[in-house]
């Protein structure tokens, strides 16, 4: 094959044969194809599109690029949860204890944050001791004893999505739906769970700025999964303002706790219950959403949920004292709290100036070595539709030196304001349930 008639032949807004695609990924990998000509192919791709069968021939060349964990030994259905990213969202930290306590596994390898805040391996590390690198075998054998496992991802699984991805970041072909499922999924069969619940993000704050990209990709990433034989189901929630008031790594850490303890945001709080009990239907637990929302819900106010995050906390390592005392959680110097200028609504409070303000405070990082401060953020106290007088608090910067002044305009541009209560979106947009049988897949590495 010619790598320069696989461009052409995309250029031209044609399709690719299963066999070209996998040429393209294995030359890629080896190093025979060069970086200008993968960044020429992935600007055709964003320009003309992949097809269904195309897309599922690229993800399963990422899957088979690396290592698929195995769960055969472990007992009972393996769950993950994916988020397309958002200001605030500190799910996985809630919902992983939260759906091991109601019986099924959560197997959840997560990525640090790259722009304005962390991932949930960087918060995870804001729990003093708490270890986020397992081998393999300590990552398998804890989902097995304890329901529940939460550590850093592996350059070993779909290590082509790695290297495609890097290119896509660098060259302005990041926006293609094709290329977002095929990463997005071949991460997560790769990943080894049966189940899989994707909460893709729409609005100001997410990539996916519209319902209609926000459920083509959705659509996307189901059919993909269920040609390899996984099981899909797709939320939709929006992102124009924060989910939840946290946005940080202590402050989001400590509001996840609060949530597990029956106290946390309503939107948070109604998310996870969404999430969880899509998974729960899909893991065959329970009949329906109503009932596993039901199940979620009475595993927070008897405890358990709570108790299920102590028992991860200890077998990787952490203090889990932190559950009853949030003073050994890392702190900034300073608690300022920025004044509304004005009286009136919230029409506003947007996502993106918020996580910049906390970026600016040290929170986020502009490259994957970067350094972070675990201590800093910021927690919102008017949200859209909130009431407010002037001279009342919008928000509150955990903050140390850096940023405070940019920080505090920040904080004041993302506010805007209106005299009548403004029309409030509702927080999940859509909700698609898979309906295939769970089974396991037959990938395998091969390339």
């Amino acid at each position: 094959m010619d790598i320069i008639q696989i461009i052409d032949k995309k250029r031209q807004g044609l399709p690719h044969s299963p066999e070209e695609i996998r040429y393209l990924v294995q030359g890629a990998m080896a190093g025979t194809i060069p970086d200008y000509q993968l960044s020429a192919w992935l600007m055709a791709v964003c320009l003309k599109g992949l097809d269904l069968e195309e897309t599922t021939a690229l993800t399963q060349c990422y899957v088979e690029s690396g290592q698929v964990l195995d769960f055969s030994e472990v007992q009972g259905i393996i769950v993950d949860k994916h988020s397309t990213g958002g200001v605030g969202d500190k799910t996985t930290l809630i919902l992983a204890p939260l759906l091991a306590s109601c019986g099924v596994n959560v197997a959840k390898l997560s990525g640090r944050g790259l722009g304005y805040t962390g991932g949930t391996v960087d918060k995870l590390e804001a729990i003093p001791q708490f270890n986020v690198s397992l081998p393999t075998e300590q990552f398998l054998c804890q989902v097995n004893s304890i329901g529940v496992a939460l550590c850093s991802q592996t350059g070993e699984l779909a290590p082509a999505d790695g290297l495609f991805y890097a290119l896509r970041d660098v060259t302005a072909t990041v926006a293609s739906i094709p290329l977002i499922a095929a990463s997005v999924v071949s991460k997560k069969i790769a990943a080894g769970a049966q189940v899989i619940t994707l909460d893709i993000k729409v609005g100001e704050g997410a990539f996916m700025k519209t319902l209609d990209e926000a459920k083509s990709l959705a659509l996307a990433c189901r059919e993909v999964g269920k040609r390899l034989g996984r099981s899909i189901s797709t939320v939709i929630s929006r992102m124009d303002q924060p989910l939840g008031n946290a946005i940080g790594h202590t402050v989001e850490v400590i509001e996840s706790i609060e949530t597990l303890k029956g106290r946390g945001p309503k939107d948070l709080q109604d998310l996870c219950l969404v999430l969880g009990a899509v998974a729960l239907v899909d893991a065959g637990t329970v009949p329906n959403l109503e009932a596993g929302k039901a199940d979620l819900m009475e595993s927070i106010t008897s405890g358990r949920a709570l108790e299920k995050f102590r028992a991860l906390i200890q077998a990787q390592g952490g203090d889990s004292q932190v559950l009853d005392d949030y003073s050994r959680f890392p702190h900034p110097q300073h608690y300022i709290e920025v004044k509304s200028p004005a009286s009136g609504y919230i029409e506003h409070c947007h996502a993106l100036k918020i996580a910049q303000a906390a970026k600016v405070l040290g929170a986020g990082r502009l490259s994957k070595s970067a350094p972070i401060d675990l201590s800093v953020g910021v927690v919102v106290s008017a949200k859209q539709g909130d009431a407010v007088q002037k001279g009342q608090t919008l928000a509150t910067l955990w903050a140390n030196e850096m940023g405070v002044e940019e920080a505090k305009k920040l904080i004041q541009e993302a506010y805007t304001y209106s005299e009548r209560p403004p029309i409030i979106l509702p927080l999940v947009e859509d909700i698609f349930l898979a309906t295939e049988p769970v089974t396991k897949p037959s990938i395998k590495a091969c390339i």
